[in-house]
């Protein structure tokens, strides 16, 4: 783990908290004030600026905040441009295909994104490494399917709602559940 990386990581986490959830958060209450447009030309700001308050306090952005933040602001940008929200709303859709892709794609080609994210957190021997990935990458995919199935059946509101407060439990919830097999696969040579 780089020096920045580990500034970032104890950061204060109320900070952190702010950094990452912030931009939902005003995301969720421009929207249910002044609708969506608006929402996404504030959750664009929001996310520019919690990117740089992340690397103002740790000169260092996170790459998965790093390429969210990316895709909302091309999303963002053409949800505003064309006054079409689907943009917006495919943002998620495409973040977590990508997250999926890259974690399926990696392991074609010999490489554990996972591990490579978590590695300095959590240590599991290859096997675990490898279970804990593929479930990653099917949780990925399920939120992109999950997605498209609230986007395209539900109002612009539930759709926000649920982005903000569906996304966030959900992994937190799923992330808890591979404590089973984080514990059955750790590596026993780590006695730290």
């Amino acid at each position: 783990m780089t020096v920045r990386t580990d500034r970032y990581k104890a950061m204060n986490p109320l900070l952190r908290l702010g950094i990452e959830a912030g931009p939902l958060l005003v995301f969720f209450a421009v929207n249910a004030s002044y609708g969506l447009f608006a929402a996404t030309g504030v959750f664009m700001a929001a996310i520019v600026v919690s990117l740089g308050v992340a690397y103002a306090a740790a000169r260092h952005i996170p790459a998965l905040p790093l390429v969210s933040g990316l895709i909302v602001l091309v999303f963002g940008g053409l949800t505003l441009y064309l006054q079409d929200e689907t943009f917006i709303k495919l943002k998620p859709t495409i973040v977590n295909a990508l997250f999926s892709t890259a974690i399926f794609g990696g392991m074609a080609f010999g490489k554990n994104y996972v591990k490579t994210l978590f590695g300095t957190v959590v240590t599991l021997s290859d096997e675990g490494w490898r279970l804990l990935a593929i479930r990653w990458g099917i949780f990925f995919l399920a939120m992109a399917v999950l997605n498209e199935i609230v986007w395209r059946n539900f109002s612009t509101d539930t759709w926000v709602t649920f982005k903000v407060f569906g996304f966030l439990p959900l992994t937190v919830l799923f992330a808890l559940a591979q404590t089973p097999l984080m514990r059955r696969y750790a590596d026993p040579r780590d006695t730290a």
